[in-house]
């Protein structure tokens, strides 16, 4: 959340009110306003006062809560017997986490979910979210609509990184591969780390399968803007892990225990 934001709409906000009570003031002493105008002349004014108060109030907080779905997914996957293999998530460079990723279609399907991105620093931890978009569409076998929580592992970060002003293909600009399961990769000897993008997904729907190749993965410059401020970008918060909040700290907390 921009704290520059939040405290520019709440000095709106004492504004409106001490304009408000100034004029119903001033009018009651003058007498020169009925009381029936100024109620309706106040009614404008305490919707405006409520729109600034409610945008204040709720600035950021549906980044951060897609923040809190991501570390919810990424504990659920820890959970699993067949889970995301500990030496993937310590060797690779990147992660997307995308909660809630809508799938639907009948022969052709398309997908649409918002999420975050996180790549590794030179140090070895992970910098802060990227709010991202996943979009796309498929043909194959599939019936019905399905939510599904969707985990993209990269090996390398530039992948990532130089998305900023456009996006990339997953499949086209990037090959993708259903990733293996386990507590490590070793574990299978004859799997081999080929591919840039490994996904693991779990469905809460009806559905008879999921591909992401073919999906766009987008910046959501919107979400940046409201969570970080309007002169944040992509590629700056790729490169920092400067973001101190509780949400952005259990999520790297939450990462470092798969490792």
């Amino acid at each position: 959340m921009s704290p520059n934001a939040n405290n520019f709409k709440h000095i709106a906000v004492l504004k409106v009110v001490k304009l408000t009570r100034l004029f119903i003031f001033a009018a009651i002493l003058k007498n020169r306003i009925p009381m029936k105008t100024i109620k309706f002349l106040l009614f404008p004014a305490l919707l405006t006062f409520l729109f600034i108060a409610t945008s204040a109030t709720i600035d950021g907080s549906k980044e951060t809560e897609r923040i809190h779905s991501s570390i919810n997914v990424l504990k659920d996957f820890t959970q699993m017997e067949e889970s995301i293999p500990h030496d993937l998530i310590k060797e690779c460079q990147g992660v997307v986490i995308v909660p809630n990723l809508i799938n639907a279609g009948f022969v052709a399907g398309g997908k649409r979910g918002r999420g975050i991105a996180l790549v590794k620093l030179d140090d070895g931890t992970w910098s802060d979210p990227v709010f991202i978009t996943l979009t796309g569409g498929s043909f194959g076998l599939q019936i019905g609509v399905q939510s599904v929580d969707l985990v993209l592992v990269f090996r390398h970060k530039g992948v990532l990184t130089k998305v900023e002003n456009g996006d990339f293909t997953i499949g086209g600009d990037a090959s993708a591969a259903a990733g293996p399961v386990g507590r490590s990769t070793s574990a299978n000897t004859d799997y081999k780390l080929e591919a840039e993008v490994y996904s693991y997904s779990r469905s809460r729907g009806l559905f008879a399968g999921i591909s992401i190749n073919g999906s766009n993965l987008g910046i959501d410059k919107t979400a940046i803007a409201n969570y970080y401020g309007s002169n944040a970008s992509s590629q700056e918060i790729f490169s920092t892990a400067k973001s101190n909040t509780d949400a952005v700290k259990e999520l790297k907390e939450t990462l470092k225990g798969m490792q």
